[in-house]
């Protein structure tokens, strides 16, 4: 049997078993983190509607900021992942510490643009009471962003070893620390002292709660006996290592850039159809809260099987590699399409748990019957991608992401919705028209990121004859 062969026995069943038990925990977790924004977007909308404006723009910075650092930081995962499958512990110690160096100098960074706000603020065009607010959360934010950067190694760690149920616990601790906090600091609390702070309240919240989570993670990490044979703790904080820093950034400059296309081209679809009025955009909300909910699925189904694919390329066992990558892109898109029709049949009952505004409901309606495509397509591309990072692989995707997600999703969403040829027929213009865009952008990136795989794959294939 050559090293392309599948190992007897091999199928199904045993990637589902493989997979699943890695992934749900991710799912979890995820939710956890999709919790603190709801939760502080239900709080702070009633202190106010400048707090609520603060939120807002504050929100979006630090997303913008944060995700691009957190992708490249997740260099992290396929690097170590790599060395766990090849049995070479005694080096995953090296490289957590040169991820720490990294995390320190991109907090560096981002805190900076977080206390230095005025781009942002000159291109939301707040007015001065939504000024001074969003400058006080911002500057809570930019406490809690080191906090959350160094967490990514901690995650991107156990990520890479499988054990994912380390982060979702302290995750779901942090927001059980999160949710009494941010009530008492955003309303205040006069028995205890606290005066109402609003928005600033809640930044301080996000910023106490990060601090939690990563002083449990490194008490985790000194105390359990899991992490010993990696030498992460005991010898000091290895010097910066150029080569190993190096290979970080190279990995995680286009990791980073691809998830920050891929986060803008939604966001950016809120802010343009935004300029229809407060009812699109208010139903184009509500859909994409769902989308983003449904998501969590392909996401924890995708960081399992790159988990494992990254481990099986580590340990030389290629075939196992394209078995898992292939069983994961197809099982992430059949549970993304039962998932996306039970939504679809339900959209009525679901549409009126977060609206009771008719008008609302009629806006977010017709962007529901995209909703089947438009999340099979973004399962496969988030699987094909998970993969291909697996193999060390992201500037290609980069530029797909680009081309797709910017191009085609937003580019042509601007041309549908706003009707820039004359002739684009009505049920394609407003809000209806991005969508349309942004699927067919999805289709394109699933599209050319699994032929791109397939390619990765025959050139192992080749390379094992």
């Amino acid at each position: 049997m050559s090293a392309a062969d599948p190992p007897p026995g091999a199928g199904w069943t045993d990637s589902v078993r493989r997979i699943v038990p890695l992934a749900w925990p991710v799912v979890v977790g995820q939710i956890s983190l999709l919790a603190f924004s709801i939760m502080d977007t239900v709080l702070v909308g009633r202190a106010g509607t400048a707090d609520l404006a603060a939120l807002a723009v504050g929100g979006a910075a630090f997303i913008s900021i944060f995700v691009g650092f957190m992708g490249v930081l997740m260099a992290l995962a396929p690097v170590i992942g790599q060395l766990y499958g090849a049995g070479r512990h005694a080096e995953i110690g090296h490289q957590v510490h040169q991820g720490l160096w990294l995390a320190l100098a991109l907090s560096a960074l981002g805190s900076t643009l977080l206390l230095f706000p005025a781009p942002f603020l000159a291109m939301a065009g707040a007015t001065p009471d939504v000024e001074g607010k969003v400058r006080g959360y911002m500057a809570a934010l930019a406490l809690s962003l080191p906090a959350s950067l160094l967490f990514m190694v901690f995650r991107a760690l156990n990520t890479a070893v499988s054990r994912p149920k380390a982060v979702m616990v302290l995750q779901m601790a942090a927001l059980g620390v999160k949710l009494p906090l941010t009530v008492a600091l955003v309303f205040g609390a006069p028995a205890l002292g606290l005066p109402a702070l609003g928005v600033l309240g809640c930044g301080i919240a996000t910023a106490v709660a990060m601090w939690c989570q990563l002083l449990a993670a490194l008490w985790l990490v000194r105390r359990d006996p899991f992490y010993r044979p990696f030498g992460i703790v005991g010898r000091g904080l290895d010097r910066p290592d150029r080569a190993a820093l190096a290979a970080l950034v190279k990995l995680g400059l286009p990791m980073g850039g691809s998830i920050l296309v891929e986060v803008t081209g939604f966001s950016f679809m809120a802010i343009f159809i935004s300029r229809l009025g407060a009812t699109p955009v208010a139903g184009h909300q509500v859909a994409v809260n769902l989308v983003s909910v449904m998501f969590m699925v392909p996401l924890g189904l995708a960081q399992a099987t790159s988990t494992l694919v990254a481990q099986s390329v580590g340990a030389l066992r290629p075939h196992d590699a394209r078995r898992l990558g292939w069983h994961g892109l197809a099982l992430g898109t059949g549970l993304a399409a039962l998932l996306a029709g039970g939504v679809l049949l339900l959209r009525e009952p679901l549409l009126g748990l977060y609206t009771r505004d008719p008008l609302v409901v009629a806006a977010a309606l017709p962007l529901m019957a995209w909703l089947v495509p438009f999340h099979i397509a973004d399962a496969a591309q988030t699987l094909a991608a998970y993969v291909l990072r697996a193999y060390k692989t992201a500037t290609v995707p980069m530029v797909i992401y680009v081309a797709a997600l910017w191009g085609v999703g937003l580019g042509g969403g601007w041309v549908l919705a706003f009707n820039v040829p004359g002739n684009v027929p009505a049920a394609l213009q407003g809000a209806p028209g991005f969508w349309v865009a942004a699927t067919a952008g999805l289709v394109l990136a699933g599209s050319a990121l699994t032929a791109f795989m397939a390619w990765v794959f025959g050139r192992q294939r080749q390379a094992c004859i």
